[in-house]
């Protein structure tokens, strides 16, 4: 039996990819997560052989969730949902170790198959995502795509980042990650200075434009 744990922050998501997977004969949902953190901690907690997550999550998106999970001493894959065929995206994705990318409107269809798939060690994409994506996974990185603002971030700052475009206030970042508020101001500062920016709207701006964080979809 296959052990899933579904994270999305939409409940009736949730509920709908639970209702999917139930149906499969060798498949089992184990867990629900609302959101990125929640997913990293059922994981360390149930070892589930594979998390499917939506890219587009509050406390930690997609990406930083996945590479939580590649750092626990577990076996469990990856398989991401999205809105989003963004090439850059699936390229950071897979590249942080998820096992598949699918897209949200292709689940009812390729999601067995993906699971499936990605417990076997082979990585699935959805069909529709275009052959550019599959020539861009394929073309080794440049030096100046390593250098991406993405890439600058510590892990750390790329999760205060996220609290900060969802809108919480310094005491709020601060009692969410279980720091204090100078720290908080610390990273913000820190932020601002590697993204070059000089006031949070601009922040929340360049976060969004240059695909450090997504909106809610």
């Amino acid at each position: 039996m296959i052990r899933v744990v579904v994270a999305d922050d939409h409940h009736l998501v949730r509920q709908g990819i639970c209702a999917l997977l139930e149906k499969a004969d060798d498949m089992q949902v184990i867990g629900e997560a609302a959101n990125g953190l929640e997913a990293v901690e059922l994981t360390a907690a149930l070892s589930p052989d594979v998390v499917v997550m939506d890219v587009s999550m509050p406390r930690l998106d997609g990406r930083q969730a996945v590479e939580r999970i590649k750092e626990l001493d577990t076996n469990t894959v990856v398989i991401i949902l999205s809105v989003h065929a963004d090439p850059v995206l699936v390229r950071q994705l897979i590249s942080r170790g998820a096992k598949g990318y699918l897209l949200k409107r292709s689940i009812a269809d390729e999601l067995p198959l993906a699971i499936r798939a990605a417990i076997q060690g082979q990585l699935f994409l959805s069909p529709a995502i275009s052959e550019s994506i599959m020539t861009l996974l394929a073309t080794p990185p440049t030096s100046e795509a390593a250098q991406s603002a993405l890439d600058l971030l510590t892990p750390r700052e790329r999760e205060v980042l996220q609290l900060v475009v969802e809108g919480h206030t310094n005491s709020g970042i601060a009692e969410a990650l279980t720091i204090s508020v100078k720290t908080v101001e610390k990273h913000r500062a820190n932020l601002m200075a590697k993204l070059d920016v000089q006031d949070l709207p601009s922040l929340v701006r360049v976060a969004i434009q240059q695909g450090l964080v997504f909106p809610e979809a």
